[in-house]
């Protein structure tokens, strides 16, 4: 019975971990000139607190100090960009949706059409778009999703056990993603002191 649960956590994890290593390594190389494993060593210690937490408010304070410290963000880019990112920029949160979404389609023994999958695409980063950085707010913002393609609300029950786990894996690309994105900014601005990587 917790079979199918396990395979849940195993997907979003491993769609978190891919995500977060594709796709912020080739940003923060390719737009700041910032090798990939500086960039996670720097940002590893908010990725901590994010997923201990399970708040993008919560581990703000953090994030902010590591890109600081850790990657030399100068102060003005990221005092503006990271309490930006914890509020709109929530990729951990689309990617838990998608899953959660087609995992629920399953249970129910539903085949999603290829319309139902670009609308769940798109509502799903909408959605994201506008949650709350609190622990929980990505499964009340399914709700959204599970309506704009018609599966049954009561499908969140499925995975409201197992919601906390998945909350920390999406926390933590979601502040990794900040992260990233302040080091871009700062780096086509030329906003990034350089000297403290040679800590």
């Amino acid at each position: 019975m917790l079979l199918p649960l396990l395979k849940i956590v195993i997907s979003v994890g491993i769609a978190c971990i891919l995500h977060s290593i594709l796709v912020y390594s080739l940003s923060v190389k390719t737009f700041a000139n910032v090798s990939p494993f500086t960039f996670f060593k720097g940002v590893a210690p908010a990725a901590v607190v994010a997923f201990s937490t399970a708040s993008s408010a919560g581990t703000l304070p953090v994030t902010i100090k590591n890109t600081q410290e850790n990657l030399g963000v100068s102060n003005k880019i990221s005092s503006f960009v990271l309490p930006l990112g914890a509020t709109i920029n929530m990729d951990g949160t689309a990617i838990y949706q998608g899953v959660a979404v087609v995992f629920i389609a399953q249970f129910y023994g539903l085949d999603l059409s290829f319309m139902q999958l670009v609308t769940v695409v798109i509502t799903t980063v909408l959605a994201s778009i506008g949650t709350a950085g609190v622990p929980g707010a990505g499964m009340i913002m399914l709700a959204m999703v599970l309506g704009a393609v018609g599966l049954p609300l009561e499908g969140i029950a499925l995975i409201a056990g197992i919601d906390r786990i998945l909350d920390m894996f999406r926390t933590t690309v979601n502040i990794v993603g900040d992260a990233s994105a302040a080091v871009v900014v700062a780096g086509t601005e030329g906003e990034i002191d350089r000297t403290v990587f040679g800590k």
